[in-house]
């Protein structure tokens, strides 16, 4: 393999990066050792490339034979060979023994390019033995101050892992804020989910609404499992603070007060099981790129115990824009979503959850409801409203034969008791071959049609209006059609009368949110 243009290593790098994981392994990585000295020095993208296949398609197993590899390269003469090789296997994962290596070569070397590229890797990998040795170095390339709450974070994190504690009741909450954010234009619907928990549990107040936003205040004590018994919001934030959005980096002082007060100290020490440590992001722009970096060391000077980490952190902590005020909130990671459990498996072109469940919503319960979903993908909308009662029957059908699959076992793993469920493959106007489905029989047609951002689909417009006559037919009398049409289009068919629009933010583009009902003839 020969490298060519401007820039050969990473002309051989992308080349590399080709290749599988086996081919670099068992071919590259030996001819790397049996080359010259110089001829290793131009190959070293070899060993950039075995970290990155190996972590992004290779097994557990695999990293870990390359592990030794990696390991006898930082003993290597060529400094730059010793660099490649310590970024490698702080790439691939720390394993036993490679702290005690960097740590003896850190003792040893005399570049300071290498002490800095030794105290980079070792932050990344390190654990008690780094964290006391950095503290007493001299020459470790001037990290020691933000390396020192990131060391913390790897000893938390091996030695006390974190989780998240969703039925611990939170009683002290004061004048707490909660920010159930989503999709634009779908807060309405979030609201009215909202309205119905609190007439039937109270413990909230419904305090507001912005674009999509639904805000809260507590007035009993509750939990975050309260919380996630709703499905149509996509992430909750509990409010720790504002700040001017005028004030830019000079807000930093507030932030990390608000970051480090009595309250969210209360927050997080009863809402998490083992070491509290968070990521943070700022979603508001204006701030300069170290802006992360200055908020959580200013954080960490106040509060030593709350620890900024991007690495499994149990919750995240936001800087939320808005025109006057920027929201600081505090978010939990919850990795499966515990109301997802039923999502065995997705299709690419899947709806988000949270739609769904507005969309489910929006149909509104009926007894005895028998449910068509055209466009099935991986079932969301089916399970969604399944979930929330009164369903006889369930047809999902799609043109993709592994959509189908990956439906029937998503819905058989939400485990609704008392509902007929029958998956078919075929397209929507071909309804007739779903058996129990004809004209006249359901009542409630609900589903995200493809917007031909994936897929092109050379007249999605025509696809858009056979679908509707398709659901004219399908439908009873007084039966709902619920979709998201990518095209604003008033009187669709005459048999079907609209009952609510509203344009929603679909992911980067917006489409508009629509119910019809079926006249009777």
């Amino acid at each position: 393999m020969k490298s060519s243009g401007e820039n050969p290593g990473k002309e051989l790098y992308r080349q590399l990066r080709g290749l599988t994981f086996e081919q670099l392994w068992r071919v590259e990585a030996p001819r790397f050792d049996q080359a010259s000295p110089q001829e290793r020095i131009t190959r070293v993208s070899v060993i950039r490339a075995l970290s990155v296949v190996g972590v992004e398609s290779g097994t557990p197993a695999q990293r870990e034979c390359v592990r030794p590899w990696l390991r006898r390269l930082l003993h290597d003469p060529a400094e730059k060979v010793r660099r490649y090789a310590m970024a490698a296997l702080a790439k691939i994962g720390a394993g036993e023994g490679d702290e005690t290596e960097m740590l003896a070569l850190l003792r040893t070397t005399t570049s300071e390019r290498e002490q800095k590229s030794l105290g980079r890797t070792l932050v990344k990998i390190g654990g008690t033995a780094t964290l006391q040795e950095l503290a007493a170095a001299t020459g470790a390339g001037g990290l020691l101050q933000p390396a020192e709450q990131k060391l913390k974070a790897n000893v938390a994190r091996a030695e006390n892992p974190s989780a998240i504690r969703l039925p611990a009741t939170l009683t002290n909450f004061g004048d707490l804020r909660i920010h159930l954010r989503g999709r634009r234009g779908l807060q309405k619907i979030v609201a009215e989910e909202v309205g119905e928990y609190i007439r039937k549990h109270g413990k909230f107040r419904l305090a507001g609404m912005g674009d999509g936003l639904v805000v809260l205040t507590p007035v009993a004590p509750f939990s975050l499992a309260d919380l996630y018994s709703l499905r149509c919001f996509g992430t909750v934030g509990f409010v720790l603070g504002t700040v001017s959005a005028s004030a830019g980096i000079g807000s930093l002082d507030a932030m990390a007060a608000a970051i480090t007060s009595p309250r969210t100290r209360r927050i997080l020490a009863a809402l998490t099981d083992g070491s509290i440590r968070y990521r943070l992001q700022f979603v508001s722009p204006g701030f300069p790129k170290d802006a992360v970096q200055q908020l959580a060391l200013r954080a960490y000077a106040r509060c030593p115990e709350i620890l900024n980490d991007s690495t499994r952190a149990p919750w995240t902590i936001s800087i939320q824009p808005a025109r006057r005020e920027h929201t600081v909130e505090l978010s939990p990671n919850l990795f499966p979503d515990p109301r997802l459990a039923y999502r065995l498996q997705d299709m690419p072109a899947s709806s988000h959850p949270p739609l769904a469940a507005c969309l489910a919503r929006l149909g509104g319960r009926v007894e005895n409801d028998v449910v068509w979903d055209p466009f099935c993908g991986s079932g969301l909308e089916l399970v969604e409203r399944a979930l929330l009662g009164g369903v006889r029957h369930i047809f999902g059908s799609d043109l993709n034969p592994e959509a189908v699959t990956i439906a029937e076992r998503n819905f058989a793993a939400a485990k609704v008791a008392g509902v007929e469920a029958q998956f078919t493959r075929c397209a929507f106007h071909e309804f007739g071959k779903i058996k129990g489905l004809g004209p006249d029989t359901a009542t409630l047609i609900l589903t995200n049609p493809p917007m031909g951002r994936r897929i092109r689909i050379p007249d999605l417009r025509g696809l858009i209006k056979e679908f509707i006559n398709a659901a004219a037919t399908v439908l009873k009398p007084g039966g709902r059609l619920v979709f998201a049409n990518p095209f604003r289009m008033d009187n669709p068919h005459s048999h079907l009368k609209l009952h609510f629009r509203e344009k929603v933010d679909m992911g980067g583009f917006d489409c508009a949110v629509e119910k019809y009902v079926k006249l009777a003839r």
